[in-house]
């Protein structure tokens, strides 16, 4: 959802721009209509929910549809009308249509990082892995700036990696470095960004030697920024359980002690458990 939201804004600008050089061609004008009749009508049906007039919505956003067909067909290769429309029938739900409108907008400008994105999110989630990877990883050649995809990679090397290992092309100790770093690289791009720096710590369990001295720091930096005592208590557990693997004991101990918030108490006692029979041997 958020590279959606990218996508939109990312088109908006690049209108708006045109318009203020006053170079805005007729084509341009209709794309930037288009783009704001979606962006109220989306919105619109976001604020109303369960209360949306469904009949008059489909209406209203099929006449969108249909505008942008003749824009296109107007002007088959106007790179960003096939963006937008892409991202729209995206947002309907008709991603079949929306990754073929993509893969034109792909071939008329094969240096759009967004693009090349949205559509390894369509083909990793509809079960293909080994063909999203080519276009994320393109994606982060043409923006390695960009978090979002070096995390989403991450994602799909892990969630995919045993149809990578069974491809023959990857052994399951580099695939678990290869998500790991891609982890890593997310978190250093975004450090404010929860989602990433969390699976970055988590991703230390997935790897087959990790550097627990590493995971350590990531979870304390965690702890620092977050926002609740539950929280908080969450990234504690954590170190506990690092602290365990780490054979510092007492430590452990000492941070499961402080460890007080109910919900947390199961995986308090788990590692309670795991510690006693540490220090029994």
């Amino acid at each position: 959802m958020k590279m959606l939201r990218l996508v939109f804004c990312f088109l908006l600008l690049t209108v708006s721009f045109a318009r203020a050089q006053e170079t805005e061609s007729l084509a341009d004008r209709t794309l930037r209509q288009l783009l704001e009749r979606q962006k109220e009508l989306l919105a619109m049906a976001a604020d109303q929910g369960d209360n949306l007039d469904e009949s008059s919505f489909r209406l209203q956003i099929e006449d969108v549809c249909r505008r942008y067909e003749v824009l296109l067909r107007e002007n088959p290769k106007f790179t960003l009308a096939y963006t937008a429309y892409g991202y729209l029938l995206g947002k309907l739900g008709q991603d079949e249509q929306a990754v073929r409108i993509l893969l034109k907008s792909n071939e008329l400008d094969p240096n759009q990082p967004l693009v090349k994105n949205q559509i390894g999110n369509y083909l990793a989630e509809n079960g293909k892995p080994l063909d999203a990877l080519p276009y994320y990883t393109a994606a982060i050649k043409l923006a390695p700036e960009e978090p979002l995809y070096h995390y989403q990679l991450g994602m799909l090397l892990h969630e995919g990696g045993e149809e990578f290992v069974r491809s023959g092309e990857w052994r399951p100790e580099a695939l678990e470095r290869a998500s790991h770093e891609a982890f890593r690289k997310a978190a250093e791009l975004a450090p404010d960004r929860l989602e990433f720096t969390y699976r970055y710590a988590e991703s230390f369990y997935d790897v087959g030697s990790p550097d627990w001295d590493a995971a350590m720091k990531a979870w304390e930096d965690l702890e620092d920024k977050a926002a609740t005592k539950v929280e908080r208590e969450t990234m504690r557990l954590h170190q506990a359980n690092i602290l365990i693997k780490l054979r510092d004991y007492e430590e452990a101990r000492d941070r499961l002690d402080s460890i007080t918030e109910p919900a947390l108490q199961k995986q308090k006692q788990k590692l309670i458990a795991q510690l006693a029979g540490k220090t029994d041997n």
